[in-house]
């Protein structure tokens, strides 16, 4: 069965923290009045918005790139600005430099921290004593902080309801092409298989996993992606570490993160986190292939691996675990950089595919848009 709707000046692909924010976007700084947001589960932000550490950058994951770095520190401050109602900051964060096998030492990191313009103390004694001093040359107090996903998802509801957006849940877009009426067309598919055609100035593609997932006239994304099943693992954390946010790095790499939405930690680990990868090609479905995977844990390495670093953490309970796909350009493997991807697609004017690394990259994004010719000729089925 197949059906056509109106047609509309855009349609949002995806109804993560991107997508949501773009749509509001849109509407309230552009002007836009028929925006329809497209999201295949039941709810917003259920996917990687979600099943992620939850953290606010502030520069220090990433010494090997500047620019990312730098781009965190600047955009911190904003997102707490933004969204404090979502910011979790009462946690002391502690980041340690390993002392083997390290990609930075101690004397770097503090130099790099100088550098972006971050916050770096020396970590009191008290602190200091919770890690294996054999095994980690120097602890740090910094500033960073977590958001509540679930938060962030009641913001985008009501801020998308409020600015007139139509979301369209358990559906999802099967193809994009060149339209007849409008420049671009798109056929969307609902979960009892009823699909329906609309029409459309622009298209905004922020699937994160499943940009290259259409067919239609649509090519994919110019850049490698590479997608990997990640697990974060949610514990319950003894008494000691439980105030705290610990990363270790950077060689030896694992963070120990407030999970606000569950009032949990996450624990992640450079090793373990990631369970299998591939290369992206489409036709080839990223949340088929999760679906599909038997999310085995591997928790007990986890702990066993970080527990030398930190002792107290054997103490820790373990709760389950979140199994996303994560998604990352094959060019910043090297570097650990987490820039935006924007691609405008030359062979279907309006469309643009959109892919961030982090929270705090919506500044990155928002900007970009700021740049683009967004005017929409009116048409009759949008007037009426």
């Amino acid at each position: 069965m197949r059906k056509s709707s109106p047609q509309q000046e855009a349609i949002i692909i995806g109804g993560g923290f991107y997508g949501a924010a773009i749509a509001i976007y849109l509407a309230k700084q552009r002007g836009l009045k028929h925006i329809v947001l497209i999201e295949r589960e039941p709810a917003l932000m259920m996917r990687a918005s979600y099943n992620n550490q939850a953290r606010v950058h502030n520069g220090y994951h990433y010494p090997r790139s500047f620019t990312t770095a730098y781009r965190s520190r600047i955009n911190l401050p904003r997102f707490v600005r933004d969204w404090p109602q979502v910011v979790k900051q009462d946690f002391v964060k502690l980041y340690a430099i390993a002392r083997r096998n390290s990609k930075v030492t101690a004397k770097q990191f503090q130099r790099f921290c100088r550098d972006i313009g971050a916050s770096i103390l020396p970590a009191d004694p008290a602190l200091r004593a919770l890690f294996e001093p054999r095994l980690i040359e120097d602890v740090f107090l910094v500033e960073e902080y977590a958001f509540d996903t679930t938060k962030l998802s009641s913001w985008a509801e009501r801020e998308l309801r409020e600015s007139g957006v139509e979301i369209r849940y358990e559906s999802r877009v099967v193809e994009i092409s060149r339209g007849a009426e409008a420049p671009l067309e798109i056929v969307t598919e609902s979960k009892f298989g009823v699909r329906d055609s609309i029409s459309c100035s622009f298209v905004f593609n922020c699937t994160y996993s499943g940009l290259n997932q259409f067919k239609g006239e649509f090519s994919g994304v110019k850049a490698e992606l590479k997608q990997e099943i990640t697990e974060m693992a949610l514990m319950q954390m003894p008494s000691a570490l439980n105030g705290l946010g610990i990363t270790v790095m950077d060689g030896p790499f694992f963070s120990l993160m407030p999970f606000p939405a569950r009032g949990l930690h996450t624990l992640s680990h450079v090793r373990y986190t990631p369970h299998l990868n591939w290369n992206d090609v489409e036709g080839l479905d990223p949340y088929e292939k999760l679906k599909q995977y038997d999310r085995a844990t591997r928790v007990d390495r986890m702990v066993r691996d970080v527990a030398r670093y930190i002792p107290s953490l054997q103490s820790a309970t373990y709760t389950d675990s979140l199994f996303e796909v994560k998604t990352v350009l094959v060019k910043n493997e090297g570097d650990d950089g987490r820039p935006i991807f924007f691609e405008k697609h030359q062979s279907l004017p309006g469309c643009y595919s959109i892919l961030g690394g982090k929270i705090d990259n919506i500044y990155d994004v928002l900007e970009t848009l700021d740049t683009e010719d967004l005017s929409v000729k009116p048409t009759r089925d949008m007037q009426e």
